[in-house]
C-alpha cells in the first residue's frame, strides 16, 4: 500500500497523520505513539487532514468531512461508526454505545473497540465515557482526554453523561 504520512503540531502535543495512496485517512497517531509508519513524509499529500485538524484544534471546526479507511472486526467496525455520531460537545457512556450498537451486554467490549480505534479524534472515542462520568481509559492517556472534552464543552456536569 502506498502511504503518506506528517506530523501535525497541535497543544496536545505532535500528531502523527497517515493516510493512504487514495487520499483516505488510515491513522492519527496520539502524542506519545513512538511506533513506526510505513509510509512516505509529505505535507502536501496529507494537507486536506492537517487543515481540518487544525481547525479543529483552533475551534473553527466541530466535524470532519474525510474519507476514512481502517479495519477491523464486524464488531470494531461497528463500534467506531457508532463514535462518528456523538456530537462535537457531548459524550455517552460505554453502556449506552453498547446499545446503539445492539450489544447492549457488551460494554466491555465496548472499551477494548474504542482502545483500538486508529483515528482518534475525527473517529471520536474520547467523547465515551463512564456511566458515572469518570472518564475511563484513552490510547493518549486520561490527560489528553480530559483536555479534549473540555475544549469541547463536554465535561461542564460529567455525572449526567451517559445516563
Amino acid at each position: 500500500m502506498n502511504a503518506w504520512t506528517t506530523v501535525l503540531p497541535t497543544w496536545i502535543g505532535p500528531l502523527r497523520i497517515v493516510i493512504d495512496g487514495s487520499g483516505r485517512l488510515c491513522e492519527v497517531r496520539l502524542p506519545g505513539d513512538t511506533g513506526s509508519v510505513d509510509a512516505v513524509e509529505s505535507e502536501e499529500k496529507c494537507a486536506h487532514v492537517t487543515q481540518q485538524l487544525g481547525d479543529y484544534f483552533a475551534g473553527t471546526r466541530q466535524g470532519f468531512d474525510l474519507d476514512l479507511w481502517y479495519q477491523g472486526t464486524a464488531f470494531q467496525m461497528a463500534v467506531w461508526e457508532g463514535l462518528v455520531d456523538i456530537p462535537f460537545g457531548a459524550s455517552i457512556s460505554y453502556r449506552e454505545l453498547a446499545s446503539r450498537v445492539g450489544r447492549p451486554k457488551a460494554v466491555r467490549a465496548v472499551g477494548g473497540a474504542n482502545g483500538r480505534n486508529p483515528i482518534p479524534i475525527v473517529v471520536p472515542c474520547h467523547r465515551v465515557i463512564g456511566a458515572s462520568g469518570e472518564l475511563g481509559g484513552y490510547s493518549g492517556g486520561v490527560a489528553i482526554k480530559r483536555a479534549l472534552l473540555e475544549f469541547e464543552g463536554a465535561l461542564v456536569n460529567p455525572g449526567l453523561f451517559g445516563r
